[in-house]
């Protein structure tokens, strides 16, 4: 799947006017990262099971 035919969101964390963030996309077994402030620049991939870890490793106290 290309980048551009995904559905791309920031964070609701995220606003219009600050810095910029990273953008995900989720695609059938795969979750997409990019930086937006160069939406052209190359994008990560991510398993799902390799995701689920990421984002709950972060999530700990």
């Amino acid at each position: 799947m290309t980048p551009n035919a995904l559905n791309w969101f920031k964070s609701s964390y995220s606003s219009n006017v600050g810095p910029e963030c990273v953008e995900i996309a989720i695609a059938p077994a795969t979750v997409h990262v990019r930086g937006s402030k160069d939406k052209d620049r190359a994008t990560l991939g991510f398993a799902d099971a390799s995701w689920d870890g990421f984002v709950r490793e972060i999530s700990r106290p």
